[in-house]
């Protein structure tokens, strides 16, 4: 048996790792774009580094674009197996895939109407036919189901606590009469979010692989971030009469700002200004986000008995239409924007940045994980002249960061979804999902802790294993 590292290895975005058994059966876990990685991003996502159609299943963890983002391409090349998920997963992953359809085509067209002299045409990864075609092929496996893809291979999900759906992947692959259990984390969340519930513990296994994104940071306590946001909105829309621009991922983030905006409303803190959810994507996964309360956690369910919408506030208003969303950059009155994409890469956030960028009165904020190549990564670092759709934007407005809000647990959070393993019984744990050097000091953190042997795969490195 054979694994190989197609994404997510010595960085974070495009999860893609391959499971090839000795009677040539594929299992792919996750396919997901590349974000944030400057000028190669296109590179790597036009190019798998293995054959589409010789995946025979295909098995992923959750609905972030990073993880799912890549199945319609698989599909238009040639892949035709069944993708395992979580019924939640099927319908974020649905509007998350077809919105990055949309995105894609219309940043291409934009782009392409602003080429200079020498530079390509651009063209969208794949079509909204590719993204129903690839849903048609999901099959919905629900928590601790388990269940039989084969004879000889098994599939269970344990919930990961990261986002709504998401799910650690567990597979028992017999071969040779002797079982072989491997665990793929996906994305682990928070002990103690925000809005869901924990990660939920998983048996032994002999293979793992491992997230590590904040594998060598501790997050701040997350008690403050209402106490951020008002004295954020309060300084710019109030004091300075400007605007604050928040990119945030519409799966997720965006749901947990709408909660502590929602809790500052509740105890009689929110500013009163203009809010606005500039994602039609954002509606619709808020709505399915509502439709699941057997995903909250206690501090919610409490919540829900004074207040039974607690994703919305006075002032607050979701934008639908490309007309509404230009409109707000030609009214002066302070606001607060929400919009995706949360790295700043793509989306309606990406022009409402490019109008907002150059007066000292707006603040852009920042609330989760950006790629350093990529346009939030760049802001967050300080950068004084940002590129943004082929020209140059000095920036002049405030850039702040909430480094606390994170889907992504730190390493006390990591190490306590590994602390029912037996770290004797672990042949290999593979780090994947982080930047190298924060991998190489989470590995160091792991060997502390008893796991002898941790890889730190390279991109399309390929391991053989017992």
């Amino acid at each position: 048996m054979k694994i190989a590292f197609h994404g997510a290895a010595r960085t974070v975005t495009g999860s893609k790792h391959l499971i090839t058994l000795k009677n040539n059966t594929q299992i792919l876990l996750d396919c997901g774009l590349f974000q944030g990685m400057g000028h190669i991003t296109d590179k790597l996502n036009g190019y798998f580094g293995f054959d589409a159609k010789k995946v025979t299943y295909m098995v992923l963890s959750h609905a972030h674009i990073d993880h799912c983002g890549l199945l319609p391409r698989l599909v238009g090349e040639g892949f035709n197996g069944k993708i395992f998920c979580t019924s939640a997963t099927r319908d974020l992953a649905r509007i998350l895939m077809m919105d990055s359809a949309k995105i894609q085509m219309q940043d291409a067209e934009f782009s392409n109407r602003h080429l200079k002299p020498g530079q390509e045409k651009e063209e969208a990864l794949y079509t909204e036919q590719d993204v129903i075609k690839a849903v048609s092929l999901m099959k919905i496996v629900e928590y601790d189901e388990n269940f039989e893809i084969e004879p000889n291979i098994h599939l269970k999900f344990t919930d990961a606590g990261h986002i709504l759906g998401s799910a650690a992947v567990h597979l028992t692959i017999n071969q040779d009469r002797k079982p072989t259990r491997i665990t793929f984390s996906g994305d682990v969340g928070r002990y103690g979010d925000l809005l869901l519930k924990s990660p939920q513990q998983f048996n032994q296994a002999d293979y793992i692989l491992m997230e590590s994104t904040y594998g060598d940071s501790r997050h701040k306590d997350l008690e403050p971030i209402e106490n951020m946001l008002y004295e954020v909105i309060n300084n710019t829309c109030n004091i300075k009469k400007g605007k604050v621009i928040i990119p945030a991922f519409s799966v997720g983030r965006t749901q947990e700002l709408l909660y502590a905006l929602n809790s500052l409303e509740l105890k009689h803190k929110l500013p009163d200004v203009r809010y606005y959810v500039d994602s039609p994507l954002s509606s619709k996964a808020t709505e399915i986000l509502r439709n699941h309360p057997e995903v909250y956690n206690n501090g919610v369910k409490e919540t829900l008995k004074i207040d039974n919408d607690i994703f919305g506030f006075k002032g607050l208003r979701f934008v639908e239409t490309v007309e509404e969303s230009k409109a707000l950059n030609a009214d002066p009155r302070p606001c607060v924007i929400i919009s995706a994409s949360g790295m700043a890469e793509a989306g309606r956030v990406k022009h409402h940045i490019r109008n907002n960028i150059s007066s000292q009165k707006n603040t852009i904020l920042m609330v989760g994980y950006c790629e350093p190549s990529s346009l939030g990564g760049r802001l967050i670092a300080g950068q004084k002249v940002v590129d943004i759709f082929h020209d140059d934007y000095e920036v002049k407005a405030e850039v702040r960061s909430i480094k606390s809000m994170s889907a992504h647990g730190d390493y006390e959070d990591l190490l306590q979804f590994l602390s029912g393993q037996d770290p004797e019984k672990v042949k290999q744990l593979f780090l994947v999902h982080g930047e190298y050097e924060v991998q190489q000091n989470f590995a160091l953190r792991l060997k502390e802790h008893g796991f002898k042997q941790v890889i730190i795969p390279e991109y399309h490195q390929e391991f053989e294993l017992d």
